[in-house]
């Protein structure tokens, strides 16, 4: 199998790649039967030198690599007929500025697979880059609160390298005895976690954090059964809420009224309740000043103030939530909001040399067993032309019939 890592060639500029040099150099060592052309790239955090130092081949003609791989959308201009393509496609919730792109996988008899989709026969997530969408988010919402109070002005993301950069700059500053909401109990919010421990946060009960004060900054973490209740009173439970989501509703006024700063980790299915909602924000009881929304749902998403993705470029806005319009994030009236959607993309090695390697052990063994445990086929989105039957469902978004 020969297969191609490709140049990342959407605006703005991703310096992410999939597999790193070394871990090339591993993947052709652990499957003699594999060859690997990495397309050169001006952008990449790895230079194409990185490549070649370790004997690898670069090469601008891809066009008879049987895979490519990537990490974000391809314009389609540049998709080649009849290949498999692997990378995040953001497809399957039926994202409308991607339409065209699914439409021309199955114009080009494409087999797409998606990052994404790559799931266990659990149907647990293999492979994402949301640990480090953790990290850099809750970074970046301490960043947005040091500004906010003109406390203290931390380097942007972009320009460090390492996970422990980032904590090592946000243990020199001082916090007054503030308390953080963590939503969600996944890859993103244990990556904010991994930021909140290393800088010796306190994490304490929910029970705690609702009734005591502190003299020093703690956190706590809550769930679909803390931060959303049953409307008629009854007992709730994570899978009752994933089976009736309509008979639930927020219960998180008794976090608003206590939290300093709101970090999102949780996942979010459309229909469901709003958790944070435009009364509570206004109410004089609201203690929030702070959101960083990691999982950043936008379009009539869970969190009142998240009125957009704000970018690496301007990570913050302001919510005024009187008006529940935007204003500037250290407006007096302000809840500074930081809501990037691509926050990986701050710290391109760290999160591809984590990708990398899940992907070689996890992934890419797949190609090369006859597939055995299924991981490529619940992956493929489109093939032969056609949606896949775990995919059918979008055959009406690619129509445009919704």
């Amino acid at each position: 199998m020969k297969l191609g890592i490709i140049k990342e060639r959407k605006t703005p500029p991703d310096r992410r790649v999939v597999l790193c040099p070394q871990q090339v150099k591993n993947a052709l060592n652990n499957h003699k039967e594999l060859s690997i052309k990495i397309e050169p790239s001006d952008i990449r955090v790895f230079p194409d030198d990185n490549y070649t130092a370790l004997g690898l081949e670069l090469s601008s003609d891809l066009n008879d690599c049987d895979v490519l791989l990537g990490v974000k959308e391809i314009p389609v201009d540049n998709l080649i007929p009849n290949k498999t393509y692997v990378f995040f496609s953001h497809t399957i919730k039926k994202q409308e500025h991607n339409r065209k792109l699914l439409k021309a996988c199955l114009d080009k008899n494409i087999t797409l697979m998606d990052h994404e989709t790559f799931v266990d026969g659990k149907n647990t997530r293999i492979i994402g880059f949301g640990r480090y969408a953790g990290i850099v988010g809750a970074y970046n919402t301490f960043r947005g609160f040091g500004l906010k109070y003109e406390l203290f002005n931390l380097a942007k993301v972009e320009t460090l390298l390492h996970k422990e950069d980032l904590i090592y700059r946000l243990k020199k500053q001082y916090f007054p005895p503030i308390k953080i909401v963590l939503t969600g109990h996944g890859k993103v919010a244990n990556g904010a976690m991994e930021i909140l421990d290393g800088m010796k946060v306190k994490k304490v009960s929910i029970e705690n954090f609702l009734t005591q004060k502190y003299d020093r900054p703690v956190y706590t973490q809550i769930g679909v059964e803390d931060y959303y209740k049953r409307i008629d009173g009854t007992s709730a439970s994570k899978q009752d809420f994933y089976d009736n989501p309509d008979l639930y509703e927020s219960n998180f006024e008794r976090f608003s009224e206590v939290a300093d700063i709101l970090m999102t980790g949780h996942f979010f299915k459309k229909g469901s309740p709003v958790i944070v909602t435009k009364e509570m924000l206004n109410s004089p009881k609201n203690q929030i000043k702070v959101v960083g929304d990691i999982s950043c749902d936008v379009d009539h998403g869970p969190i009142a103030s998240t009125l957009k993705a704000s970018t690496i470029a301007e990570p913050f806005f302001g919510y005024h939530p009187g008006k529940g319009t935007e204003v500037e994030f250290d407006h007096p009236a302000a809840i500074t909001v930081m809501s990037i959607d691509n926050l990986p993309c701050e710290l391109p090695k760290d999160a591809s040399e984590g990708f990398g390697e899940i992907f070689v052990e996890q992934v890419l063994p797949a190609f090369f067993n006859g597939d055995k445990d299924k991981v490529l086929e619940r992956s493929t989105i489109t093939k032969g032309g056609k949606l896949t039957e775990k995919f059918e469902y979008l055959q009406d978004f690619v129509d445009g019939k919704e």
